[in-house]
């Protein structure tokens, strides 16, 4: 596990190494998702709960919320676009 040692730090400094870090892993993600034949993708929910690193009560609550859109043919099981995970992902301002 890597450590970090925060003494002699200032809030900025601070906030410019996880701006650095998230950017970082934003461009993973991004780099990810968009992957070859990425649009006609048909994702599980663990497949989604895995590549946004969220928890699957995240992902239901998204739903719920219709900032992600689910299929399904019958039963329990749902399906996800991937490029519609990429689509709903929002630059944040910083």
């Amino acid at each position: 596990m890597k450590r970090a040692q925060l003494i002699d730090l200032t809030p900025e400094q601070l906030i410019e190494i996880f701006d650095s870090t998230i950017a970082k892993r934003l461009d993973v993600l991004k780099k990810e998702l968009l992957h070859e034949n990425a649009n006609d993708e048909i994702l599980t929910r663990e497949e989604v709960c895995k590549i946004l690193s969220i928890d699957p009560s995240t992902l239901w609550h998204w739903q719920k919320k219709n900032k992600i859109r689910v299929y399904g043919i019958s039963g329990s099981r749902r399906y996800y676009k991937r490029s519609e995970i990429i689509a709903a992902l929002k630059l944040l301002k910083s």
